[in-house]
Protein backbone atom coordinates (compact mmCIF):
# COMPACT_ATOMS: atom_id res chain seq x y z
CA UNK A 1 0.00 0.00 0.00
CA UNK A 2 3.00 2.30 0.45
CA UNK A 3 3.77 2.25 -3.29
CA UNK A 4 0.46 3.90 -4.16
CA UNK A 5 0.72 7.72 -4.17
CA UNK A 6 -1.19 9.48 -1.39
CA UNK A 7 -3.82 11.15 -3.68
CA UNK A 8 -4.85 7.74 -5.01
CA UNK A 9 -5.28 6.41 -1.49
CA UNK A 10 -7.84 9.07 -0.71
CA UNK A 11 -11.23 7.61 -1.69
CA UNK A 12 -12.84 11.04 -2.15
CA UNK A 13 -10.25 12.23 -4.65
CA UNK A 14 -10.40 8.92 -6.48
CA UNK A 15 -14.20 8.99 -6.61
CA UNK A 16 -14.25 12.61 -7.79
CA UNK A 17 -11.67 11.86 -10.50
CA UNK A 18 -13.62 8.86 -11.77
CA UNK A 19 -16.86 10.88 -11.75
CA UNK A 20 -15.30 13.79 -13.69
CA UNK A 21 -13.77 11.45 -16.28
CA UNK A 22 -17.06 9.65 -16.67
CA UNK A 23 -18.94 12.92 -17.20
CA UNK A 24 -16.37 14.30 -19.66
CA UNK A 25 -15.90 11.20 -21.79
CA UNK A 26 -18.49 8.46 -21.37
CA UNK A 27 -21.70 10.21 -20.43
CA UNK A 28 -24.46 10.89 -22.97
CA UNK A 29 -23.90 14.62 -22.44
CA UNK A 30 -20.13 14.47 -22.83
CA UNK A 31 -18.00 17.30 -24.17
CA UNK A 32 -17.90 15.69 -27.63
CA UNK A 33 -21.66 15.35 -27.87
CA UNK A 34 -22.14 18.94 -26.68
CA UNK A 35 -19.65 20.13 -29.31
CA UNK A 36 -21.49 18.19 -32.01
CA UNK A 37 -24.86 19.52 -30.88
CA UNK A 38 -23.52 23.10 -30.86
CA UNK A 39 -22.25 22.74 -34.43
CA UNK A 40 -25.58 21.28 -35.52
CA UNK A 41 -27.43 24.16 -33.86
CA UNK A 42 -25.28 26.76 -35.64
CA UNK A 43 -25.81 25.02 -38.99
CA UNK A 44 -29.58 24.90 -38.44
CA UNK A 45 -29.66 28.59 -37.49
CA UNK A 46 -27.81 29.49 -40.70
CA UNK A 47 -30.27 27.42 -42.72
CA UNK A 48 -33.18 29.07 -40.92
CA UNK A 49 -31.84 32.52 -41.77
CA UNK A 50 -31.35 31.51 -45.40
CA UNK A 51 -34.83 30.04 -45.75
CA UNK A 52 -36.46 33.02 -44.04
CA UNK A 53 -34.78 35.23 -46.64
CA UNK A 54 -36.03 32.95 -49.41
CA UNK A 55 -39.56 33.12 -48.00
CA UNK A 56 -39.41 36.93 -47.97
CA UNK A 57 -38.19 37.01 -51.59
CA UNK A 58 -40.81 34.50 -52.73
CA UNK A 59 -43.60 36.36 -50.93
CA UNK A 60 -42.50 39.57 -52.63
CA UNK A 61 -42.43 37.80 -56.02
CA UNK A 62 -45.84 36.31 -55.39
CA UNK A 63 -47.34 39.71 -54.56
CA UNK A 64 -45.83 41.21 -57.73
CA UNK A 65 -46.99 38.25 -59.80
CA UNK A 66 -50.61 38.30 -58.71
CA UNK A 67 -50.98 42.08 -58.52
CA UNK A 68 -51.73 42.47 -62.22
CA UNK A 69 -52.65 40.30 -65.19
CA UNK A 70 -49.67 41.38 -67.29
CA UNK A 71 -47.22 40.02 -64.73
CA UNK A 72 -49.14 36.76 -64.47
CA UNK A 73 -49.22 36.38 -68.25
CA UNK A 74 -45.48 37.08 -68.52
CA UNK A 75 -44.73 34.49 -65.82
CA UNK A 76 -46.89 31.86 -67.54
CA UNK A 77 -45.22 32.50 -70.88
CA UNK A 78 -41.65 32.38 -69.51
CA UNK A 79 -41.90 29.52 -67.05
CA UNK A 80 -44.68 27.29 -68.35
CA UNK A 81 -44.37 27.95 -72.11
CA UNK A 82 -48.00 28.96 -72.38
CA UNK A 83 -49.13 30.78 -75.49
CA UNK A 84 -52.11 32.32 -77.14
CA UNK A 85 -53.94 30.29 -79.77
CA UNK A 86 -52.46 32.23 -82.71
CA UNK A 87 -48.83 32.15 -81.52
CA UNK A 88 -45.95 29.73 -81.92
CA UNK A 89 -43.42 29.03 -79.16
CA UNK A 90 -39.75 28.50 -79.88
CA UNK A 91 -37.51 27.14 -77.13
CA UNK A 92 -33.78 27.74 -77.44
CA UNK A 93 -31.35 25.68 -75.36
CA UNK A 94 -27.66 26.24 -74.93
CA UNK A 95 -25.48 23.44 -76.27
CA UNK A 96 -22.42 22.62 -74.23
Amino acid sequence: MEKVPPPLRNKYILTTTVFVLWMLIFDRNSIWSQYTLQNTLEMMQKKKTYFEGQIREDTKSQKELFSDDAGLEQFAREHHLMKKSDEDVFVFEKVK
